[in-house]
């Protein structure tokens, strides 16, 4: 029995060992993207500039990257619509330029363990029957603007993307939120923690422990927070409306949370609070035909 003990110790150390190097071998540099070089779409820079108002902040090399990558990701993934929705070129190249502006100055692949967006038209009811703790059929839930699942699929509802897209300040993005729930689950665990390096994981589990907790104390006691109330639900969903949060109201964010803030900075290795302050610099001229 003692045996036995020890070869399962032994096996578990060995599958931590091995998630835990697979995950930092997706963000090293031997592992950056290669970005296309070839003739981006004449119609793209307009739908990002219509659409995705926080592109409007970026330089003008960090435009050029975020179409790059909008590049690779319709390359890359599948999109579906669903619920009777046509799927147009302006809803994928907004909804994957939303989403690149999380991957702007990381290191690694685009999104490695996803493969399939699905798009509804509007907030759709997730189609989950039974309640995956007990296997009780579980009650309608309320419709929802987004969903990321742990088998490399996302799911958004088309109003509510275009919507949070459109308006940068109100705090609400769930292309954002759902990617950065993507982030979080890319060494295999959604537990509000992406892949860092040793120390800097343990200087984010020391900031995530406080910052969450402060904000259950303030939606138990009804404080006005620069984070969603939502936060609160667990670590996962708390880095997901916090990176909401850090791109849609930066300013405010580094008032309140300044620790949380340099902490997400570190890791998107962005500064939208100065962005924020600063003008937008101003848009390439189009390409004569």
């Amino acid at each position: 029995m003692e045996g036995l003990a020890v070869i399962g110790v032994v096996l578990v150390l060995i599958v931590a060992g091995y998630l835990g190097v697979s995950a930092v071998l997706r963000r090293i540099p031997a592992a950056s993207l290669r970005l296309p070089t070839g003739p981006i779409p004449d119609t793209w820079p307009s739908i990002v500039e219509r659409n995705v108002a926080l592109a409007r902040g970026l330089a003008s090399d960090e435009r050029e990257r975020l179409l790059r990558l909008v590049q690779v990701f319709l390359a890359d993934k599948h999109f579906e619509g669903c619920g009777g929705l046509t799927l147009t070129e302006e809803m994928k190249v907004t909804i994957a330029a939303e989403a690149s502006l999380l991957l702007l100055h990381l290191e690694g692949q685009c999104y490695p363990t996803l493969r399939t967006v699905l798009v509804y038209p509007h907030g759709f009811v997730p189609k989950l029957a039974r309640s995956p703790g007990t296997g009780e059929v579980a009650p309608p839930p309320a419709r929802l603007m987004g969903e990321s699942w742990g088998d490399g699929v996302v799911v958004i509802s088309w109003d509510d993307a275009v919507r949070g897209a459109r308006n940068p300040g109100d705090g609400d993005n769930v292309v954002l939120h759902e990617f950065a729930h993507q982030l979080d689950a890319e060494d295999g665990v959604s537990d509000g923690a992406p892949i860092l390096s040793p120390s800097a994981l343990r200087t984010w589990g020391g900031v995530l422990s406080r910052e969450y907790e402060r904000l259950r104390q303030d939606a138990a006691h009804d404080r006005r927070s620069a984070l969603d109330d939502y936060g609160a639900t667990n670590e996962a969903e708390f880095f997901a409306v916090a990176t909401e949060t850090f791109f849609e109201k930066p300013v405010q964010l580094e008032r309140e949370h300044p620790a949380l803030y340099a902490q997400l900075q570190q890791f998107y290795r962005q500064d939208p609070a100065r962005r924020a302050l600063s003008p937008p610099a101003p848009a390439p001229p189009p390409v004569a035909p």
